[in-house]
């Protein structure tokens, strides 16, 4: 996939995903905390927090590639949103299905996480391919 392709796809993802979180998080506070106990309502919040962080992230890793032309920072992006799925889909299923199996998931997510800002911020450290060619 070419750059210009790859972070245009990363950014409109990232938008959608932070779109997501605003309805989740209006959701939370409006609707769930006459409904849901306490930490559930806590655990639902910390996923659409997660949510936006790294659907922020998702835009910036896309931005990155784009300004860089690298594609390789593209993965962190990627990693966001696999974190996303692991991390804020396992609190939001604790949380509005009483599904405590998912509970294991949610720590995975969380690596995601951090694997993905490390990665990110080692490609930017290191620079493109190009950037040492030139040295």
């Amino acid at each position: 996939m070419d750059v210009n392709a790859s972070s245009r796809r990363l950014i409109a993802g990232g938008c959608f995903l932070a779109g997501v979180g605003v309805a989740a998080g209006a959701f939370g506070a409006h609707m769930l905390k006459a409904v849901l106990e306490p930490s559930m309502l806590a655990a639902y919040d910390t996923g659409t927090r997660y949510q936006m962080y790294h659907a922020f992230g998702m835009i910036l890793a896309g931005m990155a590639t784009r300004l860089f032309g690298d594609p390789r920072l593209a993965n962190a992006g990627w990693i966001f949103a696999v974190g996303m799925v692991m991390f804020c889909g396992s609190l939001y299923g604790i949380a509005l299905a009483g599904q405590k199996w998912m509970g294991p998931i949610t720590p995975l997510g969380g690596v995601m996480f951090i694997i993905g800002w490390g990665l990110l911020g080692w490609r930017l450290w290191r620079g493109t391919g190009e950037e040492k060619k030139s040295i």
